[in-house]
């Protein structure tokens, strides 16, 4: 292997400005110290340099936020922060202490910011320590002769006009030659399996564990180019792992060897006691597989090495179960319509479910359209929570269920989609929004076989961003790209001007295309809008349920006040809505006797959507093109633009319309081209069917139609219950404003008491 990295030189260039280093007054030795203006050849040079003005000063330091071209996302600035930063662990403090780094148009990365004061006692040896975690067991030293006794750093005018400080010599007091489970830069292997049972043992011997993490494939061929592997606890996503930077990359190389090109062994947590390593070379793991390695161990199995599923462990703090269970039980006592689940595997607490009585009773109304928000997975949330949430007859947000999800295992997945449909009484919906992720896709494939899954967009985005960057950053390309995406009104034009674009920019290998082709029922907008979504837009837009009051660095001690507060804020302001479609009206534009009759139906949020349907319509012209029996297909185009124009197939026996937009399909509203047709045929009011009970103002009181689409009278008569009781809520409130209304209220009561007794 090759070793040759041991003898290059990282190198900092410090402009004219404060000194690099300042003199050690009792011993005097230089200490480095940063300043605005230094610049490093690499962001990971700046990274070691603050490493080991850190490992001077006495504390350690962690990676923390990146910044991205907006362009080409590529990385163009870094923080390094104290890793007493935040306050995610017991341990921090919200250290200020940090420094950034940004990349200038010569490629170098210069010091922009820097604060070195912190609200924490350091830990000063008097002794300056190479960054590194050391071995047991020390390899025998050699003598070098050009490198000093003491400290190893060069004053600036050592190192001549150029200003360069040696840090790989600030790094090693002496320079010595690493054993073979010691990582370091240049080091190559014959395949990256190699790489990775090298890196696990190591890790091993030095006391933590392994994750595969990120991989790099080629925009030409699809190839894994670059691989990463990570400390166990690299990341924010679970509790259990707390940012550690420690890491070995890969890059393949032209003659197939696997060079390590970037390395930290820096660590931000206490390891664990060395393990037994002592295995054999095994099987090589298939590259092509980048789906679901975080999973993966490295094992002996029959006398060699294979990757196999390790067992699943759970993303969600111990003290976690115990408040949930204990707050799932009072609120219980409350609601006789509250539902909870916890997933138990091999006697281990895993994913937890919930649902009060007002969400399932939402779910018999709107549970027809759900996004199943897994927003924690894409940022530093520091704990698991997922929501199921659908739209209310006011276009609102509307909560249906929560889950603390244990792992991103498909088990997990499936679990808590069962969960929901268990909750719901067996309803499943029509269409769902969630992540593209094989685990998520076969969770939602094996749990509702029959919904139509919709990828989250802000996925859709990154991954283009990560496939397509040079391209979206060219004009011509965006806008055909686009345009073949969100223009394409039939297949036959969809598939047209994909092929288009493959052969135009030579994309024929690019591996993500393929498979972004192959699943487009999923996201292209063309076979999105024949499934009804609620409205939800297809860009994905859509008011957060939880928004600030769930924030990612959320603490237990918080979280159950803070999803109380947000569940409070959108029911309240449910009821305001509810409050004002039956006591306001909305002024009508026309005389139209539709808008009369949507007016009277529709609640004023879902009005509006119509009302202005039906007034742009009268800026349309139909033209019968076809009939067919009792179906006229008519071309109904804007006034003055031939360009926008689209089918409505009309049917006089029993009043059927269609319109090619699949505005009511996607809606559940008609649309401006269906109405001008109705126009033409002088229908005077609009078929029941085409008024969805879910937009009425009487959405809430439709239970009762339900009764019999599934589930248990027990389940019913708990929602029934929770119904009757908020009706009570809001009959009590109106009752009590006075001494007159409180009368009038009781004898109405009364009235309807002896009412239901007669039934009876």
């Amino acid at each position: 292997m090759n070793r040759q990295a041991l003898g290059n030189t990282m190198t900092v260039r410090a402009k004219p400005g404060p000194a690099v280093f300042k003199p050690n007054e009792e011993g005097g030795e230089s200490r480095i110290e940063p300043y605005v203006g230094l610049e490093f050849d690499s962001a990971e040079a700046a990274q070691e340099f603050y490493t080991l003005y850190g490992t001077q000063a006495g504390f350690k330091i962690r990676i923390g936020q990146l910044y991205r071209s907006r362009v080409d996302g590529s990385v163009i600035s870094r923080r390094y922060v104290c890793s007493k930063e935040g306050f995610q662990t017991p341990l921090r403090t919200g250290c200020p202490a940090f420094i950034r780094v940004q990349k200038g148009e010569s490629g170098k990365w210069v010091l922009a910011n820097v604060k070195t004061e912190h609200n924490h006692d350091l830990d000063i040896s008097g002794e300056i320590r190479p960054p590194i975690i050391q071995r047991k067991t020390p390899p025998t030293p050699r003598p070098t002769s050009n490198v000093s006794s003491r400290t190893g750093i060069r004053s600036l005018e050592d190192d001549g006009p150029s200003g360069a400080i040696d840090l790989k010599r600030i790094k090693r007091v002496e320079l010595e030659p690493a054993p073979r489970g010691e990582p370091c830069k240049g080091l190559d292997f014959t395949s990256a399996n190699e790489a990775y049972k090298f890196y696990h043992t190591y890790a091993a011997n030095m006391g933590f564990k392994v994750r595969i993490g990120q991989l790099f494939r080629s925009k030409n061929d699809g190839s894994i180019t670059s691989r990463r592997f990570v400390c166990s606890k690299e990341g924010h996503q679970h509790p259990s792992r707390v940012g550690c930077g420690a890491y070995m990359r890969i890059q393949r190389q032209e003659t197939g060897r696997w060079v390590v090109d970037r390395l930290s062994k820096e660590h931000n947590h206490e390891l664990g006691s060395p393990e037994d390593t002592n295995q054999k070379n095994g099987k090589s793991f298939k590259e092509e597989l980048s789906n679901g390695l975080e999973n993966l161990d490295l094992l002996e199995t029959n006398g060699g090495l294979s990757l196999v599923k390790r067992d699943r462990g759970s993303g969600i703090g111990n003290g976690w179960y115990n408040v949930l269970l204990e707050y799932f039980q009072t609120r219980q006592a409350e609601d006789t319509g509250f539902f909870y689940a916890l997933e138990v595997d091999n006697g281990r607490c895993m994913s937890v479910f919930w649902a009060d009585g007002r969400s399932r009773f939402s779910c018999t109304q709107f549970g027809d359209a759900i996004v199943f928000d897994t927003s924690y997975r894409r940022s530093s949330y520091t704990v698991p929570f997922a929501s199921f949430v659908g739209v209310n007859h006011h276009r609102q947000p509307v909560l249906l269920g929560c889950a603390l999800i244990s792992d991103e295992s498909e088990e997990s997945f499936t679990w808590v989609l069962q969960a929901w449909v268990r909750a719901m009484s067996g309803k499943r919906p029509v269409s769902i929004i969630a992540d593209q992720d094989k685990p998520v896709q076969n969770s939602i494939a094996q749990v509702f076989p029959g919904t139509h899954h919709r990828f989250s967009p802000w996925q859709i985005l990154a991954k283009e961003h990560e496939n397509l960057g040079a391209l979206r950053s060219m004009e011509e390309f965006k806008f055909e790209y686009e345009t073949c995406i969100s223009q394409s009104q039939t297949a036959s034009e969809f598939d047209s001007a994909w092929g288009v674009l493959i052969t135009k920019y030579n994309l024929k290998e690019n591996t993500w295309l393929k498979e972004m082709y192959k699943m487009r029922k999923s996201w292209v907008p063309l076979y999105i809008r024949g499934t009804f979504f609620a409205g939800i837009p297809v860009d994905g837009t859509m008011k957060s349920y939880f928004g600030t009051f769930l924030t990612p660095q959320v603490q237990l001690n918080e979280f159950l006040m803070r999803y109380e507060k947000a569940v409070e804020h959108n029911r309240e302001e449910e009821r305001k809505e509810d409050f004002n479609s039956f006591n306001l009206q909305t002024v009508l534009h026309t005389k139209d006797p539709l808008e009369e009759q949507c007016r009277r139906l529709y609640t004023i949020i879902v009005f509006k959507v119509f009302q202005k349907e039906l007034l742009e319509s009268y800026s349309y012209v139909g033209i019968k093109i076809n009939i067919e029996g009792a179906i006229s297909r008519y071309l109904v185009q804007r006034c003055g633009n031939g360009d926008e124009r689209n089918t409505v197939a009309f049917n006089a026996s029993n009043l059927n319309i269609s319109c090619s937009c699949r505005m009511f399909e996607f809606e559940g509203i008609l649309c401006r081209h269906a109405l001008k047709v109705f126009q033409i045929m002088n229908i005077r009011e609009i078929p029941s069917r085409y008024i969805l009970h879910r937009w009425t103002k009487n959405a809430k009181y439709g239970i009762l139609r339900d009764v019999d689409s599934g589930g248990g009278s027990q389940d019913f008569k708990a929602l029934m219950v929770w119904s009757l009781r908020e009706e009570a809520h809001s009959y009590i409130d109106a009752g009590a404003a006075s001494i007159e209304r409180y009368k009038l209220a009781f004898e109405i009561l009364q009235e309807g008491r002896r009412n239901l007794c007669w039934q009876n």
